[in-house]
């Protein structure tokens, strides 16, 4: 049986290795350049049960299905979907309020947590360039599986949508984060010391957050 294997080869690397992404569930196999192929497959079949149990360790899938519950700004909501009601969707106390046609249900609440996402890290990259005295050219969101902001030296600012679905906290120091980059664009102590003034707290849980939780926001939406 033939493993499916993302092979990148790497000029840094002096032997084999084997990784699975936390966010896409993909198993990677990083070789030197020089590196044979086919004994690099080989070892690499020598360690299914590995491969097995690291699979097992990763998020479970949350689709975006009637009755299904998903995260929203940190709270837990449930999908409550009718054919009769409109396509609109809104957001109850506990509830997600959806209708429509079943088909394109999930790409349709996918949509409204980006509209929501974007509006509100706008918002709050407005209230912390502010405060810092910078400026911001572009707020923007996007699906990034390594990173959930980035800032460009042209004051371009973009964050992973999934944000949304964290805890307010975390999304707030993220954007504190992307801004302080305004500011300094590295991560020296100069940057750190800014970012907590910036914050107005201590940026660190919010860091942990993401580290233990934030691979689980990318299996949102997911079927398997």
């Amino acid at each position: 049986m033939n493993l499916d294997i993302d092979i990148v080869r790497n000029a840094r690397s002096r032997r084999m290795r084997l990784s699975v992404d936390a966010a896409s569930g993909r198993v990677r196999l990083t070789l030197p350049p020089r590196a044979s192929l086919k004994r690099a497959m080989a070892w690499a079949d020598e360690h299914r049960g590995w491969i097995e149990a690291q699979r097992v360790r990763l998020p479970e899938a949350r689709p975006f299905a009637p009755g299904a519950t998903i995260p929203v700004e940190g709270e837990e909501v449930a999908i409550d979907w009718s054919p009769e009601r409109s396509r609109a969707i809104r957001i109850e106390t506990g509830r997600l309020i959806c209708g429509g046609p079943i088909e394109g249900l999930s790409r349709r609440i996918e949509s409204w947590l980006k509209r929501r996402a974007l509006a509100l890290l706008s918002d709050e990259t407005a209230e912390y360039a502010a405060k810092a005295g910078v400026t911001i050219t572009r707020v923007s969101v996007a699906d990034a599986k390594a990173r959930w902001g980035s800032c460009a030296s042209t004051g371009a600012i973009r964050y992973n949508w999934r944000l949304i679905c964290a805890p307010p906290h975390v999304r707030r120091a993220t954007v504190a984060h992307e801004v302080a980059h305004r500011l300094h664009m590295d991560h020296s102590p100069a940057f750190y010391a800014a970012l907590r003034e910036l914050y107005a707290a201590d940026p660190a849980p919010a860091r942990a957050w993401l580290k233990r939780h934030g691979a689980s926001l990318h299996w949102l939406g997911r079927d398997s």
